[in-house]
């Protein structure tokens, strides 16, 4: 009996803990609508509306007509839609969040580079997304008390982006319940007004048949890079998608809530940012509606607010998940309640501190463009090189290093880096995905060529039964 109540308290620790060292077991799986949710409040980031603006040349810049627009968006979304609903499938069949299924791949220690990596690309997202709802806020309200702090910030803005990244602190601290609570009340919010915002943008500029014309004057800017921009600015979501669809029942609900994100809101958001370019100058509508009257104001903020929120926590949530796991690695508990309290409280300061108008733009470019192959050697793996060890290891009982994967993901980043910087790619081909696609080539070449290792024999845990057996 008391061996039973153990046991019980054990998987309620585990509970609490958001399954970061164990798979999130069948009983604990959530609903197809949590999914959908979840992912809209995700998918609903500037990022979408800043695309749609280049793609309409916006401040003079080389763009193209809405047709060639609605291509490249159907290309972009359509690789992120792939991408997406592979590696979420994988979470779903073993429900082991990123950091436990590349273990498996990198081995039990060989997963902590990647994963710093990606704590130190979700830290900074939690940072900007902090940021950004102080700006919002001074735009609304502008200069109110006069008192500039620090590096031309306002005391308004600092104190704005404080609480807030209080708020989405503890959001992150509730965990995935919180998550999909939000998310279910934002969805349907935000889409609709996305829609009425756009559809008054159009009216005002006189009329769809308007816009077209001066749509067809945008020019100068290639299919190709745009694909590329669209991949660049969305493929760490992408990655991040395996810590939410660990949660997921069934396979039709990976690909529920990867079409919200792909086939429904960022497209809009692509779609709304064109259109805002084209009619106000200004692709982010939220801007047009804080200077459009007090009843867009409010409905503007609210909705920049809850957007954001839904986005954030999901940023910290995720956090802790890369940091908690690889601290086990080297032997260091920590509980993931306080992992995301200490992070969302440096991200906050750091979004107080101006770390989105500053530093955003160029933290984003360099880790995107080098962490995107992680994922190349957990696809190799999971589709075709060691399949079965996701139903017969425990990720815990990993050799400490897997070289094939530790390999071709530093080539496969250091690639990134330069057809990101120094080397051109044939056709404005995505350097994050060329790097995704040498490092999958490579992880399987190379488990092939060092298969009589030690390490890279299949594992097989006593007792242990993987969700994926089910």
């Amino acid at each position: 009996m008391s061996d039973h109540l153990h046991t019980a308290q054990l998987d309620e620790q585990d509970s609490h803990e958001e399954h970061m060292l164990t798979p999130v077991p069948t009983s604990e799986r959530r609903s197809w609508w949590a999914m959908f949710a979840i992912w809209v409040g995700f998918g609903y980031v500037p990022t979408g509306l800043i695309i749609g603006g280049l793609l309409a040349g916006q401040d003079g810049n080389p763009g193209m007509s809405f047709t060639d627009a609605l291509i490249a968006i159907s290309v972009g979304e359509g690789v992120l839609l792939v991408l997406t609903f592979l590696l979420g499938f994988a979470a779903m069949k073993t429900g082991l969040n990123l950091s436990l299924i590349s273990r498996i791949s990198y081995g039990k220690k060989g997963m902590i580079l990647p994963m710093l990596i990606m704590a130190c690309l979700t830290l900074g997202w939690f940072a900007s997304i902090v940021g950004m709802v102080g700006d919002i806020f001074n735009v609304a309200l502008g200069d109110v008390t006069g008192i500039t702090v620090i590096n031309g910030l306002s005391l308004e803005y600092i104190l704005i982006c404080l609480i807030w990244g209080a708020v989405f602190t503890y959001s992150a601290w509730k965990g995935i319940a919180a998550i999909e609570k939000i998310s279910s009340f934002a969805a349907p919010f935000v889409l609709v007004i996305a829609i009425v915002a756009s559809y008054i943008m159009v009216k005002q500029f006189g009329g769809f048949d308007k816009v077209m014309v001066e749509a067809s004057t945008r020019e100068g800017l290639s299919r190709g890079t745009a694909v590329t921009v669209m991949i660049g600015a969305w493929i760490a979501g992408v990655i991040m998608g395996v810590d939410i669809f660990r949660y997921a029942k069934r396979t039709s609900h990976v690909f529920i809530g990867a079409m919200a994100c792909f086939v429904l809101t960022n497209p809009l958001l692509n779609v709304v940012g064109y259109l805002g370019a084209i009619t106000t100058g200004d692709a982010n509508f939220i801007t047009w509606m804080v200077q459009n009257g007090l009843v867009l104001t409010v409905m503007g903020v609210t909705l920049w607010v809850v957007a954001l929120w839904t986005t954030n926590m999901s940023e910290l949530y995720c956090n802790a998940l890369y940091i908690g796991p690889s601290a086990e690695s080297m032997g260091i508990t920590l509980p993931r309640g306080k992992i995301v309290i200490t992070m969302g409280a440096i991200g906050s300061v750091l979004g107080a501190l101006g770390f989105y108008s500053y530093f955003f733009s160029d933290f984003i470019t360099i880790l995107g463009a080098a962490f995107v192959p992680l994922a190349g050697p957990i696809l190799a793996d999971f589709y075709i090189i060691r399949r079965s060890e996701y139903a017969t290891a425990n990720p815990n009982d990993m050799p400490p290093v897997r070289w094939p994967a530790i390999i071709s993901f530093i080539v496969g980043a250091i690639m990134g880096v330069l057809f990101q910087y120094k080397i051109s790619i044939p056709f404005d081909f995505p350097a994050g995905l060329a790097a995704l696609i040498i490092t999958f080539v490579l992880h399987i070449v190379l488990s092939f060529a060092m298969s009589s290792r030690a390490e890279q024999k299949q594992v097989i845990s006593p007792g242990f039964l993987s969700p994926i057996s089910n």
